[in-house]
């Protein structure tokens, strides 16, 4: 019985190396291109008119809020002035009156705030779709089975290191550019 277990464990252990030894090799055979999507489009000539546009959006957003912020100043300031001179009931009437103002204005930045990245999302996505759909020609073109984003879309540097060799063989940002002829 003992014997048995020994048998049947070995032979497990040899299927698992047999199994795993094919994908071993495909995993050599693997082609791991990268890119850095945000060079490519920081050079794309649509992605000053969005710039552009965004940035009007956003002054507009923020003449709304200054607009809305003076308003709410003022009120306070009125009943600051009159503090003294009203009764507790009135008192209590103005502060939930201006703690309210306070709410819309506080949910009026939320609402720009949103609005904001809607229309970056809105204004983005064809520029996006491009430069994915460039990334997808040269990399079939190059035979690669995946491309890796170099950054986060914060900036951060996900691919530490990539030796020069390595670079100028897999870094496909500059084909991805030529693809979008800029």
């Amino acid at each position: 019985m003992k014997l048995a277990k020994i048998i049947l464990f070995t032979s497990l252990i040899a299927m698992t190396g047999i199994m795993t030894a094919p994908a071993a090799v495909q995993a050599q055979d693997m082609k791991i291109g990268f890119v850095d999507p945000r060079a490519v489009l920081e050079r794309m000539p649509e992605m000053r008119a969005v710039q552009q546009r965004l940035q009007n959006f956003a002054e507009r957003k923020q003449t709304e809020l200054s607009q809305k912020e003076r308003e709410l100043q003022t009120e306070i300031e009125l009943y600051q002035q009159k503090i003294g001179v009203i009764s507790e009931q009135a008192r209590q009437n103005e502060e939930e009156r201006l703690s309210e103002l306070d709410a819309e204005f506080r949910q009026m930045q939320s609402r720009a705030e949103q609005e904001f990245q809607q229309q970056r999302a809105q204004l983005m996505s064809p520029l996006l779709n491009q430069i994915q759909e460039s990334i997808n020609v040269v990399a079939a073109n190059k035979g690669l089975d995946y491309v890796l984003n170099t950054t986060t879309s914060g900036g951060d540097v996900i691919i530490l290191y990539v030796s020069e060799e390595i670079q100028r063989e897999f870094d496909i940002t500059d084909e991805v550019m030529a693809q979008l002829d800029i």
